[in-house]
């Protein structure tokens, strides 16, 4: 392992680089300055909000991310997605693998090919006993399980800002993962997750050609309700061979 870590954070959908604060603090903590750690975000999210990304295809937002590392000047590094950030990572993997040390997906989704991110997430939804007619109650389900109340509110208080995906992006059906299978690559199981139930998650992480499974008991915010356990799980996988 090189004397300084690279560690590249993307966040998921409806969310921005703004979730990952708290275990960027970590890792820079528990890494005694050894470690480089930067967040991104994607058109219309976090430090980009308010970008029109109604045009942008799943390709297109991943061509911005991949112009982001190249610009950041890092490499080796160990790339970190969450939950829809799994629709990104075989476009990286594919376009820039000399880049890329390690891939790990922190409950990230892989849809099967011919099927869209909305036909996969509906099949989901029908399967929550949340009354929709309560605003907001479907998603404090889905991402605040694990938080306290207060956190909670604070936490939905940020979401409903961040536009990606965009509709055209949802809209996706062309996924390819077999060349996944070239570079080593992590899945955190989020053993708590509402979003993206574990049963899910191991098909994802099947899918992907993930070479380890790591859990933590957490809902799918880990970054958020477990940010030292998540930074120690991430330092963990930047050492395996």
């Amino acid at each position: 392992m090189t004397e300084q870590t690279n560690f590249a954070l993307l966040h998921g959908g409806g969310q921005g680089s703004w979730i990952w604060d708290k275990t960027r603090a970590a890792l820079e903590q528990q890494g005694g300055g050894k470690l480089r750690v930067l967040a991104f975000d994607h058109p219309g999210c976090g430090t980009r909000r308010g970008q029109n990304t109604s045009g942008l295809t799943v390709r297109d937002v991943a061509d911005v991310f991949i112009a982001d590392l190249v610009d950041s000047g890092m490499n080796d590094i160990i790339l970190i997605g969450h939950s829809n950030a799994g629709t990104i990572l075989p476009i990286v993997a594919a376009k820039v693998p000399h880049l890329i040390r390690r891939y790990v997906y922190v409950s990230c989704i892989a849809p099967p090919p011919g099927l869209t991110i909305r036909q996969v997430m509906s099949e989901g939804r029908n399967k929550l006993a949340i009354d929709d007619t309560v605003p907001g109650e479907r998603l404090r389900h889905m991402f605040c399980n694990d938080m306290t109340p207060g956190y909670a509110d604070a936490f939905m208080a940020k979401l409903g800002h961040d536009t990606w995906p965009t509709l055209k992006a949802l809209d996706e059906t062309e996924w390819a993962y077999d060349h996944l299978a070239d570079k080593p690559s992590t899945y955190v199981i989020c053993l708590q997750d509402q979003a993206l139930p574990p049963e899910w998650q191991e098909i994802f992480a099947a899918r992907v050609h993930a070479t380890h499974r790591v859990c933590i008991d957490a809902g799918h915010q880990a970054m958020n309700t477990r940010p030292h356990g998540l930074a120690e799980i991430l330092r963990m996988e930047a050492r395996r061979i």
